[in-house]
């Protein structure tokens, strides 16, 4: 058996494969080809569209993808067919961490609020969800699918637009004022649900949702290792900041301890020299892949 694995084409592509490599997947990708090989002989990948995923899914063409989950939310907004979410993925195209959809207007605008766009025009590839926004507030707009360079729309050719960021350096870049979310977003591995019903392969979607999961949960973490002598231990303990509690082992001498932690990378710079300063020993410091909660 084999499991049909859907890859987000695009501004995805990059991290999503970035991840499944930390995750300990080797994928490859032909720029001429839509069809990824990967180092599993039971997974089949194929490059889609994430706008298109939830649909490709839903109908039983893939039996799993990677998609965010604004475009779940515009599939199913627009009748599509049910999908199944098996795990939340908190990684985007720059950064680990979750986007937002925004209602944007040109700098120099008068609308202050989603009510003084009554009657405008609204740009954004999210139409389904834009327009379920706007009609939930009351708000008569009307909502325009835009191909892409959303930014440059307003003022000419929209009044406002529905786009969605990480930073906002394009919208500022583009003289653009954020005056509403309209959603935040992250990546969800997702399932047919049919599909599901078989054992093997929902198996085999909960472990790559394990190892995906467990590879987000090691992104900016170090692993730290050091000895120190038992009537210090008490010291060394108060300055680390464990991810739950450190693992303390006994060395061959019985005065001596070995300490084993997870801490974020970026306290290390500061916390070695305090470490070294309470006396500890044989500091080492180590990456990390995977850490399962």
């Amino acid at each position: 058996m084999t499991l049909k694995l859907g890859l987000p084409k695009g501004s995805l592509q990059d991290a999503t494969l970035q991840l499944f490599s930390r995750a300990g997947y080797e994928i490859r990708v032909n720029s001429r080809s839509y069809v990824p090989t990967i180092d599993d002989p039971e997974i089949e990948c194929l490059l889609v569209r994430a706008q298109e995923m939830s649909r490709y899914v839903s109908a039983g063409v893939l039996d799993a993808g990677l998609t965010g989950q604004d475009w779940i939310a515009e599939h199913t907004a627009a009748g599509g067919a049910p999908v199944t979410p098996i795990t939340d993925l908190i990684y985007a195209k720059q950064s680990f961490g979750r986007v937002r959809w925004v209602l944007a207007v040109p700098e120099d605008s008068p609308f202050q609020t989603p009510e003084d766009l009554r009657g405008k025009t609204i740009a954004t590839e999210l139409v389904q969800v834009a327009s379920r926004y706007f009609a939930d507030r009351g708000v008569d707009v009307r909502v325009e699918f835009s191909w892409g360079a959303t930014e440059v729309k307003p003022p000419v050719l929209a009044d406002a637009i529905v786009e969605v960021t990480e930073t906002g350096s394009s919208l500022r870049a583009n003289r653009l004022r954020i005056i509403d979310t309209v959603m935040t977003s992250n990546t969800q591995l997702i399932a047919n649900p049919t599909a599901l019903q078989a054992p093997w392969l929902k198996t085999k979607v909960d472990n790559i949702a394990l190892l995906l999961a467990a590879a987000i949960q090691a992104q900016g973490r170090v692993g730290l290792m050091l000895n120190v002598s038992r009537d210090r231990l008490a010291d060394i303990i108060a300055l680390l900041p464990a991810l739950q509690r450190p693992t303390i082992s006994p060395l061959s001498d019985d005065q001596w301890v070995a300490v084993n932690t997870i801490i974020e990378e970026q306290s290390v710079r500061d916390l070695i020299p305090r470490l070294k300063q309470a006396s500890a020993q044989g500091i080492v410091e180590y990456p990390l892949n995977k850490i399962v909660l």
